[in-house]
């Protein structure tokens, strides 16, 4: 049987001819397929802005500065370690909430449960394609004052209600490899905020008001002045040149995702001893993460290797969560009960899913499967 990576970017001509005219152009670092990639993006996501970064982490911390949050950012355990890391370097303090059992996503009500007078803003993060339940989120928000910052990351394109993912509150998106579009690193926050905008662009700068590339047209184009303390968070040329490829085929490989989603779930239907991804009926789910349960939790990591040792990259995202981390002990303590968090962590598996992959190859991944059961 031949290799069957966890994931694999779907690249072609258009991105290689794209590189080569920055690397002839002799501008590489950010610069006009920037603002091409920006445009684009923001037009895709219904915003009215879109700011590249060097990752989607860079953007998430930029999120909290901007919005000048000091205090409590509620968020689910059941995510990255960067989703909390982005909070804590920012000079604020992350409170884990637990989980939908079906979604995956953060529960709504434990969201209630947590706000104090502390809370300043709600981190919901989109769980491997499908949105977390953004009605719910904004009328939370909008109820208690609260800032809303969405951790996109895993749902470049994913809808919920018809709306696309990042465009409630202030979105932050990932182009690693492993994401429904890439640029091999880097990553972008929306908003329709034009004054956020204006904040996240000197922040990302060095904290000067202008780019290199803006300040080649000005009268005197050496004058660099910060007007405050800021970051290098930017995106060099190459890499959002990329994006503007990948962009422009972001639906045909969402639609490839969705299709080979519904492979595993009709060919995985037998097996009773897993349980498929859920997709809510006011969700449109990309499938960035295909993730099955193992109901006998003592048979899951049996599983992984099982499928390992027979070249199939199967992974778990996410184990342990980030309240059984240790950067995060003292966030959680004493630690509230996140029953659901800590029972879908002992249960999930992640299977191979990414545009290139064949039909052939789902049915050999089902086929160990139930190899490993029988």
């Amino acid at each position: 049987m031949d290799k069957i990576p966890l994931c694999r970017p779907f690249l072609g001509e258009e991105e290689r001819q794209s590189v080569l005219e920055v690397l002839e152009s002799g501008w590489l670092t950010h610069g006009s397929k920037n603002k091409k990639f920006e445009d684009n993006f923001a037009q895709y996501v219904g915003v009215k802005h879109a700011i590249t970064m060097n990752s989607c982490t860079s953007a998430l911390h930029i999120a909290v500065e901007i919005l000048g949050i000091k205090g409590e950012v509620i968020l689910p355990s059941f995510t990255w370690v960067a989703s909390a890391n982005a909070i804590v370097t920012a000079g604020a303090r992350p409170v884990f909430a637990d989980i939908k059992e079906d979604t995956l996503n953060i529960d709504p009500k434990a969201i209630e449960n947590l706000i104090t007078s502390r809370t300043e803003a709600i981190m919901p993060v989109h769980y491997g394609g499908q949105c977390a339940d953004m009605t719910a989120m904004v009328n939370i928000a909008k109820k208690n004052g609260l800032a809303l910052i969405e951790d996109s990351a895993e749902t470049i394109g994913g809808k919920h209600n018809g709306q696309m993912a990042g465009s409630y509150g202030v979105g932050c998106f990932s182009f690693f490899p492993t994401k429904n579009m890439t640029t091999g690193e880097g990553g972008m926050l929306t908003t329709s905020d034009s004054d956020l905008d204006r904040k996240a662009r000197i922040l990302i700068g060095h904290g000067i008001d202008n780019t290199t590339y803006q300040r080649e047209s000005s009268d005197k184009p050496w004058r660099r002045e910060a007007s405050q303390i800021g970051y290098n968070y930017r995106m060099s040329n190459i890499l959002a040149a990329i994006g503007i490829c990948q962009l422009d085929k972001l639906e045909e490989m969402n639609s490839r995702r969705r299709h080979l989603a519904a492979v595993y779930n009709n060919t995985l239907e037998s097996i009773g001893d897993i349980i498929r991804p859920f997709e809510s009926h006011d969700s449109v789910h990309v499938y960035q993460m295909y993730v099955i349960r193992v109901k006998d939790t003592k048979r899951r990591d049996g599983l992984v290797y099982f499928l390992r040792d027979r070249g199939i990259g199967a992974s778990v995202h996410f184990d342990p969560p980030l309240h059984k981390m240790k950067p995060y002990e003292d966030y959680c303590n004493p630690c509230r009960a996140l029953s659901v968090t800590e029972k879908i962590c002992s249960e999930i598996v992640t299977l191979p899913i990414y545009p290139g992959m064949s039909v052939e190859q789902v049915g050999q991944i089902c086929d160990s499967i139930k190899a490993y059961f029988k």
